[in-house]
């Protein structure tokens, strides 16, 4: 009898990580103010692009938008 209960334990350790591997853990994901804070930079730069301003002023323009950001919605 002791063995079947072993067994079944192990057969649950074993199943676990793939039960678990679907879960969506509330608070592992990216923190949404760097996903807000970086969409607003892209959209900056595509509003510098759409009013024909240079890259270099949209920075000058923006300095506390992420560069990365900026250049990518200014290149879409």
């Amino acid at each position: 009898m002791p063995h079947t209960t072993t067994l079944r334990r192990l057969a649950l350790a074993a199943a676990m990580p793939v039960l678990l591997s679907a879960c969506d853990i509330p608070g592992l994901g990216p923190d949404p103010r760097v996903v807000q804070r970086e969409a607003e930079a892209k959209a900056v730069g595509g509003a510098c692009r759409h009013a024909l301003r240079g890259l270099e002023d949209c920075f000058t323009l923006n300095p506390k938008a992420p560069k990365a950001a900026v250049f990518a919605g200014w290149k879409e």
